[in-house]
């Protein structure tokens, strides 16, 4: 895009952040939220709290308190948010693959034991254990049209357990333990009650190897594709022998299994090799 259409996008994006001005008490408050959300969307190197306020001219202690104080009403903002996708996603032509939902992780690396959710646990963004928090997200994908729907903090056992912690922290009583496929259901039961609804699930083996997960969206016809781990144990029919996953559908010997090329935008093309099974 050119520097002048960028500019040209100002007003209409505007007016979109208005669509949610109720979701806020105060003026102020739905001004800095304005800037936040532009801020998010610049090209700064680094879109924490200093590098935005600064570029908009706003006192940084000023924005902080926006970020840890200011009351604005998050599941109004979130459940509208929702209700335009589907209205949008109703709009959009046909797709060969669908409406697909993605659910996924976003880890970051945190110093400290203050933040909300910190703890030594696996984070994705380094691929090791490391000491951050972990975020639970549902995206949906309709052809080129990409948006992320939700997120929630996941609250490991150990922070749930010691209330004081989370009273200094500002995490309220009500907000308890739940794993993460618990977290993506819950999320998945809300996009469905805002009128977002896929025709295709995935997500990796962190989702797949939980059957009560796999087990509640089959009873509720929503059709997925999900890894599981290379132990997952699997039948070929109701009554069969029960086998690991890898024992049934073996890595090797795939010269004959059909080949996909997957585009991604940051790294090269991946290559997939598949072969569909009934189990």
């Amino acid at each position: 895009m050119t520097d002048q259409e960028i500019a040209e996008l100002g007003p209409a994006f505007a007016r979109y952040l208005e669509r949610f001005r109720d979701c806020f008490l105060q003026k102020r408050t739905a001004a800095h939220f304005g800037t936040f959300c532009r801020g998010l969307l610049s090209d700064l190197p680094r879109k924490s709290v200093e590098p935005i306020a600064l570029e908009a001219g706003t006192a940084v202690r000023t924005f902080q308190e926006f970020l840890t104080t200011a009351q604005w009403d998050h599941d109004q903002a979130r459940d509208r948010l929702q209700r335009r996708v589907a209205d949008v996603l109703a709009e959009l032509p046909a797709d060969d693959r669908g409406t697909v939902g993605v659910i996924d992780e976003t880890s970051s690396q945190k110093w400290g034991d203050q933040t909300p959710g910190v703890q030594r646990q696996y984070l994705g963004c380094v691929g090791k254990i490391d000491n951050g928090i972990v975020t639970v997200h549902v995206a949906v994908a309709r052809g080129t049209f990409q948006a992320l729907l939700d997120a929630d903090l996941y609250l490991p056992e150990s922070w749930a357990t010691d209330r004081e912690r989370c009273r200094a922290a500002g995490i309220p009583d009500a907000v308890a333990y739940r794993p993460k496929w618990r977290i993506a259901l819950d999320q998945w039961f809300r996009l469905r009650e805002n009128g977002v609804s896929f025709d295709w699930l995935i997500f990796d083996e962190g989702y797949g190897s939980k059957v009560p997960f796999l087990w509640v969206l089959g009873r509720m016809g929503q059709q997925f594709v999900a890894e599981v781990p290379v132990n997952f144990s699997v039948r070929r029919s109701a009554t069969g022998r029960a086998c690991r996953a890898d024992e049934l559908q073996p890595a090797r010997r795939t010269g004959g299994w059909q080949r996909f090329r997957i585009a991604r935008k940051t790294q090269a093309s991946a290559v997939w090799r598949a072969k569909a099974g009934r189990v």
